[in-house]
């Protein structure tokens, strides 16, 4: 855990966002277990021979390209999808968190953060509800607001304050900051740091990732396997695949024999080539840009190795250095994060500009 905590960023002091897990109420080990799984929907198979052993202290973070299978797994663990076949094992007193982009909708409009949390906990103390929705920005008129005028970011922190509160030992986190703003991003991170249970996410976010994770899995090919390595080796396999793939789509193709046929496809991949240069050269830009903050890093670090910048009169170049360091931290997890989205933007219009 310490060397997760020392990963994230130092605290904001006027961060306005500040909860923790509660201990579970029980443990049991294993929380859950899948023997040769396949998950899919009607007669198409989307995950095959899953196997799966949850128990206290996993820490998995789910990677994979867009439509592999992520959030499939994910409501396979939640229950929200029953297995085409195989077991999935629940142990006796596993209690589920199960965050989504589409449980916001499942907040009642008409009701506030606190008539929520109130039929939760029907017999606590309402100043004990009202402090506890504090830690998550709902304070004044905002904790009896009606939800429908909320943002997405606000009724994201809502549906974590409910998961939260019930003390789960199990989290299933699908995408769980894409509506939360910085501030918020981090106090999650740092919670789940803590957390004592069972945690397995899907994100975007490199940072969450890299410091809420120990084991990263690979939603591939409809199987799901330890990924042997870093973000920073995914990150590569991604560039890897893709490049693959671009050659096979420029191999010639066998049915194309006729002279219209060959005019079709030219102009079909013409086309492609247009509809995606805007993206290939943001990713190019995206990818200049990590190379000069992963420099501006280096440099840093290299100058905090240096034991006598430490002496009490480079007080002020010391300070400038840490600056430098969490500068080009921050701005290289936004370059990542912006790559990655950039990245599977890419691989969803080349895949429909082959189907059409």
């Amino acid at each position: 855990m310490l060397e997760r905590m020392e990963l994230i960023a130092p605290a904001h002091v006027d961060n306005p966002f500040r909860f923790s897990f509660r201990a579970p109420e029980s443990l049991p080990n294993p929380l859950l277990k899948m023997e040769k799984v396949s998950a899919g929907y009607g007669d198409r198979i989307i995950l095959d021979s899953i196997k799966l052993n949850l128990v206290p202290g996993s820490r998995i973070g789910l990677l994979g390209r867009n439509g592999a299978g992520k959030s499939t797994l994910i409501k396979l663990l939640a229950g929200e999808l029953a297995p085409v076949s195989g077991e999935i094992g629940l142990a006796k007193g596993i209690k589920l968190g199960y965050f989504a982009q589409h449980q916001l909708e499942y907040l009642r409009a008409d009701e506030s953060p606190i008539q929520h949390l109130a039929r939760l906990a029907p017999q606590e103390l309402e100043q004990k509800l009202r402090d506890y929705l504090g830690g998550f920005g709902f304070q004044g008129d905002k904790v009896t607001e009606e939800t429908r005028r909320f943002s997405g970011g606000e009724k994201a922190r809502l549906v974590l304050a409910l998961i939260v509160w019930q003390r789960p030992n199990l989290l299933l986190l699908d995408e769980p900051t894409n509506h939360l703003d910085l501030d918020m991003r981090q106090a999650l991170t740092e919670a789940l740091i803590e957390f004592e249970g069972a945690l397995v996410v899907v994100s975007h976010d490199r940072h969450l990732l890299r410091s809420t994770t120990d084991d990263l899995y690979l939603v591939h090919d409809r199987k799901v396997e330890p990924f042997d390595g870093d973000l920073e080796d995914y990150q590569q396999w991604l560039s890897d695949v893709q490049k693959q793939e671009n050659q096979t789509d420029e191999a010639p193709k066998e049915n194309a024999n006729s002279a219209q046929a060959r005019k079709d496809q030219k102009r079909r991949e013409a086309e492609l080539r247009a509809q995606t240069q805007p993206l290939r050269k943001e990713i190019a830009r995206l990818e200049k840009e990590m190379e000069k903050l992963n420099a501006q890093l280096a440099q840093a670090e290299e100058k905090l190795g240096d034991s006598e910048l430490y002496d009490q009169s480079r007080k002020a170049e010391l300070t400038a250095c840490l600056q430098q360091q969490a500068s080009a931290k921050s701005g290289l997890e936004e370059c990542e994060m912006a790559w990655l989205e950039a990245q599977e933007q890419l691989e969803q219009m080349l895949l429909e500009g082959q189907s059409n």
